[in-house]
């Protein structure tokens, strides 16, 4: 049995962590059936030790931090929710079809698109003893992600008949496309689809669960506390605990670590990072690609003059994405070009590089009577380098005439009010590392909101036909044509694409081989 975490001793250490810093028949094969680890951190022979309780810290949502992890707000409680529940699967490029799975064995697809059908693994079971089923699979997405208000939940639902979906004995689920549908692998083994109890409503401690651990507390804005299942399936966790800190600030999240109240630390700032280099007790550990997070400009092509693409052009002439990489992030990021999901297998790689040519930039403004325009950039420390990112686009525009100036919100409230912040002219963002064609039909398709007025219905087509191509190579085309046209009238200015700039302790190892999306995960975590 794991040992039980001490309640009091856990409450405490969590409250002096935050207050550091005011804290068949016609069917095509599936792709393997195996959960490989992807990037194996132990040295060649080495075996990880069991035992012992890892300590780690994140970025939260304060007192609106949630259980419900179909509807939680913050990325801590997805990653609290990934420790707690099975997922379908991850993301894998390096993977047959691009995933691993979890609870599922294996997806087939129907020659005609028109179906999916998704089995589930034998003999997973959940903390009461009962067995993972179909009704589990069929509940936790027909119901309740069906119903999420997160956006990367309702993708599901916008290219699967969840209403038609049905479960096929106690170990199939066949689900119909709303339209065909090659790459739905992808949509479905992302990391975030995670598998709770047929008939579950109410999200709660000591609720019925199939993930690595066992939740055993739980606070909102301090953090939560598990034990290891030693019934998972697949890999029974080498760690006895598992200890999830909410720590706002980067500062603090250092401190502790350095201080050795933390094992972990989850994206730390640039210059904070900078300072752990010399640092013989730690090491840093950053994100790699494709698992990089793009850092954005949104203009509002409703709102004049962002709905002349002239000056959407200059806009992103103007911006110096090299003085970025090397002002902002010590040169340790990669230079984007205007599209998200670098690193992906469907991301436009034959597109030229835009350059920065703040001439022209003015050139273009003069030319669609929009010089000397004055205008708010709104952003927020909604993850590390987006205010300094900010702050240097601003300068950057001033050069091109542009009058500019930066409206920084605290921490957490950029997207707190979600209608008003689609709505400013100019905002800044972050996508976050997923393929192409899945952050397109997520954010930007139909006229979304978080689109900024881009509504285009012929890009929406490329988009669904690349999406339903069989052929890698016509798929790809159609992909590459779709963002084309993105990168030439687009209203997105993407200049970096960042890593998560994690550190640990010596002596921890495991956390990348269960990466989801930029998130670490603690399956195959051991300490020294």
């Amino acid at each position: 049995m794991s040992r039980q975490i001490d309640r009091r001793a856990f409450l405490r250490r969590g409250a002096a962590g935050a207050a550091a810093m005011a804290v068949g028949p016609g069917l095509l094969a599936a792709c393997s059936t195996d959960e490989p680890a992807s990037d194996r951190e132990s040295g060649p022979g080495s075996s990880p030790r069991s035992g012992g309780t890892l300590r780690a810290a994140f970025v939260g949502g304060g007192a609106s931090e949630t259980l419900d992890f179909f509807n939680g707000p913050s990325a801590l409680d997805l990653v609290r929710a990934r420790a707690w529940h099975g997922t379908l699967g991850n993301l894998d490029p390096s993977g047959p079809d691009g995933v691993r799975y979890g609870v599922l064995k294996g997806i087939d697809i129907a020659d005609d698109l028109s179906a999916y059908t998704l089995h589930v693994r034998p003999g997973v079971r959940f903390t009461d003893g009962s067995r993972l089923t179909a009704a589990d699979v069929l509940h936790s997405l027909s119901t309740l992600a069906a119903n999420s208000k997160l956006p990367v939940y309702r993708l599901a639902a916008a290219n699967f008949d969840l209403a038609h979906a049905k479960a096929d004995g106690d170990l199939k689920v066949v689900l119909p496309t709303l339209r065909p549908i090659a790459d739905g692998r992808m949509i479905l083994c992302q990391g975030n689809f995670l598998v709770v109890k047929d008939g579950t409503r109410n999200f709660r401690k000591g609720m019925p669960s199939c993930g690595p651990f066992r939740l055993t507390e739980f606070t909102a804005g301090q953090g939560a506390a598990f034990e290891r299942y030693d019934d998972h399936y697949g890999h029974v966790p080498h760690l006895d605990g598992l200890e999830l800190r909410s720590i706002a600030d980067s500062t603090a999240r250092s401190g502790a670590l350095t201080g050795g109240e933390i094992d972990f630390a989850h994206d730390l700032s640039p210059v904070t990072a900078r300072t752990l280099g010399d640092n013989g007790n730690v090491e840093l550990v950053p994100t790699r690609s494709p698992y990089l997070v793009g850092l954005s400009f949104q203009m509002n092509m409703k709102v004049k003059p962002f709905d002349d693409p002239r000056v959407r052009e200059a806009f992103k002439l103007a911006v110096d994405r090299q003085a970025m990489v090397k002002t902002v992030f010590y040169g340790k990021a990669e230079i984007g070009n205007d599209l998200p999901s670098i690193g992906f297998p469907d991301y436009a790689e034959g597109l030229p590089q835009r350059a920065h040519d703040p001439e022209r930039a003015r050139a273009l403004l003069k030319e669609a009577g929009a010089e000397g325009m004055r205008v708010t950039l709104t952003t927020g420390p909604e993850t590390p380098g987006m205010v300094e990112m900010a702050t240097l686009f601003v300068e950057d525009l001033k050069k091109a005439g542009v009058g500019a100036s930066v409206r920084e919100l605290p921490a957490g409230q950029l997207y707190a009010d979600f209608p008003a912040y689609a709505a400013l002219p100019l905002a800044g963002s972050y996508q976050m590392p997923i393929p192409a064609l899945s952050t397109y039909q997520m954010s930007t398709a139909g006229g979304s909101p978080s689109a900024f007025g881009w509504q285009e219905s012929a890009t929406d087509t490329l988009v669904a036909k690349a999406r339903a191509e069989r052929d890698p190579a016509e798929a790809g085309k159609l992909g590459t044509q779709a963002q084309r046209t993105r990168w030439e009238d687009g209203n997105q200015v993407l200049p970096v694409f960042k890593p998560n700039l994690n550190a640990r302790a010596k002596g921890v190892r495991g956390i990348r081989d269960d990466l989801f999306e930029q998130f670490p995960g603690f399956s195959q975590a051991s300490l020294a």
